[in-house]
């Protein structure tokens, strides 16, 4: 039997010839976090790093959506960025305790704010929908949509060629299309990213980097 992938999950009590070993203390480590004593199906991302998936590099082109859910009780943090080496990008972020919708087709950055009666660093769950079709953006957070129309119609599409980064992204990685540099700390859960009748779930496990990530679970009470 040839097994091609990590334990997702947690281990404890580990004895090698009657011998406990020291979890706690290893001589090295990847892509490993502590298991919660309650958790939710879900990501954490603890606030110091973040996950790169799609090494490739993905397209945004000239329509797409961004779905996904997240739990915090930070105001601020990064979301999610996808840019390019000139100033295409899109970017989604928390700021001052709102959901922030950012597209770059090459003549400017456009945004749109989620105006919401309440705190989205609650600790709760919320549902986030960001569409960008050709030079308008909508940003549907909890069932409320915000609309944007971009003030440059003769650009439409966003030329992105760089990774996908959640939670954050590392030094010298630059995002046109995020104001903080803020480490998301919280929970994030059923990210898709929809083009037409294409959609990629992003699947932690397959991430090329992963700083500060729990992939597979999070905490059941707020952190």
């Amino acid at each position: 039997m040839q097994v091609t992938h990590s334990l997702a999950g947690c281990i404890q009590k580990v004895l090698l010839n009657s011998v406990k070993l020291n979890t706690q203390s290893p001589v090295s480590e990847q892509s490993t976090a502590h298991c919660f004593t309650a958790a939710q199906d879900g990501t954490f991302f603890n606030g110091s790093g973040y996950a790169a998936l799609i090494k490739n590099g993905y397209k945004v082109g000239s329509d797409m959506e961004v779905s996904l859910e997240f739990r915090s009780t930070v105001s601020d943090g990064v979301l999610l960025g996808v840019s390019s080496a000139k100033v295409d990008a899109i970017g989604l972020e928390l700021a001052n305790g709102q959901a922030v919708f950012h597209v770059n087709n090459g003549a400017g950055r456009v945004s749109a704010t989620s105006r919401l009666g309440w705190w989205l660093c609650d600790g709760l769950w919320h549902t986030l929908l960001a569409k960008k079709t050709k030079n308008t953006l909508s940003l549907t957070v909890d069932g409320v949509t915000v609309l944007t129309d971009n003030p440059h119609p003769q650009s439409t599409s966003a030329e992105t060629k760089d990774p996908v980064y959640v939670g954050g992204f590392p030094v010298g990685v630059k995002q046109n299309c995020l104001t903080s540099r803020m480490p998301f700390r919280g929970c994030m859960r059923n990210i898709r990213l929809i083009k037409g009748h294409m959609t990629n779930i992003l699947d932690f496990s397959t991430a090329f980097t992963l700083q500060g990530v729990s992939p597979h679970s999070c905490p059941s009470t707020a952190t």
